[in-house]
């Protein structure tokens, strides 16, 4: 599909955490420098048993800032604090004690190093919703300082599930009850026969809700098979789907489900969460070298992400998701952005001083064929950060399969 020059008019925009980044020259070569990265957490992450330096190392080579595990005793938390804190990676902390001793819990892990925030619940029914509200809230009666964490359902929970009529009702009142710092949710959408159709209307309504209360959000990359659904293991191609898009909605922060192996002692459970980055027997799979990858290329684009404002989010295809806009026009300096008949994510983000454009192939299972022409005042971002100028490369290029291509102008723009 071929769009010829125009300016997109949608001013709607999301309000992420605040940032600062700025160019500099090494080499010759322009790249962003970043002063904060986007946070990557390595959810059900080292179990108590396996709390050693080594470990955690391991997981930081993996490119991940964050880590959560829920840990049986508040000692066993101190431990892995110590030890987090120790290689240098955040921990949110998750033990019974923060609900049946919350103020000397808290009180005891605020001022840790590795201390990130609380994480209280996930995937709550609304009727849950004003006990964990109260939770929140006396929490940051203590700590103002850590944040509070709440996850709920994606848009595929039922009605029972969510306890509301609509997962539109749902998000709100999630909004309404608990006063976290981020929103979350989460959602897997790559399955082995395609992408769950509902999964962007899914990002739209959560973007949407996120720039109302002025708050970022929070989404998620399946890691693990997690069910029979779902590829195992899990391809770069299918995580960097996710992680694109999310972060082409204005995510401010990828949280990986799952680090380890787990396999559920309930036998009503679906989940048999294998093929994760590490086994249950402590071994890395050819996924933790695939998640080291992407985290990297995401860290490196932090410049991009990291605090940025949502502009727009734009769909093209024969026929593109419920909920979602079409692709009808482009920013200036894009004179003309072809696919053909293959769909992409066209997004637009703003980011201290420069608008990035940032193109998603939403196929995870083949390569496209993109054409691009700009004007003189247009940057390609490489994957490591680097600015080049968009004309030196060819204008016809190949975007591998759930792969991000991203460009840079003025605001001014």
């Amino acid at each position: 599909m071929r769009f010829l020059l125009s300016s997109d008019r949608n001013n709607s925009t999301i309000v992420g955490l605040i940032f600062y980044f700025f160019v500099f020259t090494v080499s010759g070569q322009e790249k962003l420098k970043v002063k904060g990265l986007i946070p990557t957490l390595a959810a059900i992450s080292i179990p108590a048993a396996e709390t050693t330096v080594e470990r955690y190392n391991e997981l930081k080579q993996a490119g991940f800032t964050h880590t959560g595990t829920h840990f049986s005793t508040a000692d066993e938390q101190q431990k892995a604090l110590d030890i987090a804190a120790q290689v240098g990676v955040k921990m949110i902390v998750l033990c019974p004690g923060l609900i049946t001793d919350t103020e000397k819990t808290v009180k005891r892990f605020m001022n840790h190093p590795a201390t990130a925030g609380y994480f209280l619940g996930d995937e709550p029914h609304v009727s849950k919703m004003a006990e964990l509200g109260e939770l929140v809230k006396n929490i940051q009666k203590i700590d103002t300082r850590n944040f509070c964490d709440v996850n709920i359902y994606g848009n595929i929970a039922s009605p029972q599930q969510l306890g509301t009529s609509t997962y539109k009702e749902y998000v709100e009142e999630y909004i309404k009850q608990i006063p976290v710092n981020f929103l979350s949710f989460d959602i897997y959408p790559v399955l082995k026969e395609g992408v769950m159709p509902s999964w962007y209307e899914n990002l739209e309504l959560i973007a949407h809700q996120a720039k109302k209360v002025n708050k970022p959000f929070w989404a998620f990359v399946l890691s693990s098979n997690y069910t029979d659904i779902h590829p195992d293991p899990q391809t770069l191609a299918a995580m960097r789907l996710q992680a694109y898009s999310n972060l082409a909605y204005g995510a401010q922060g990828i949280q990986y489900f799952t680090y380890w192996s787990a396999t559920s002692t309930d036998s009503s459970s679906v989940e048999d969460l294998r093929a994760a980055p590490i086994t249950v027997n402590g071994k890395r799979t050819i996924v933790y070298d695939r998640v080291k990858q992407l985290n990297q290329e995401i860290h490196a684009l932090s410049g991009v992400f990291f605090g940025s404002k949502l502009i727009s989010v734009r769909h093209t295809g024969g026929r593109i998701p419920s909920g979602t806009v079409r692709l009808t026009s482009l920013p200036n300096p894009i004179k003309v952005l072809d696919s053909g008949d293959e769909p992409i994510l066209v997004s637009l983000l703003e980011n201290e001083g420069n608008r990035f454009l940032v193109i998603v192939n939403k196929n995870h299972l083949k390569s496209i064929r993109l054409t691009i022409f700009t004007d003189d005042t247009v940057q390609k971002v490489l994957k490591d950060g680097t600015l080049v100028a968009a004309s030196a490369y060819d204008n016809a290029l190949e975007l591998d399969a759930g792969d991000v291509a991203i460009y840079m102008f003025p605001t001014k723009y």
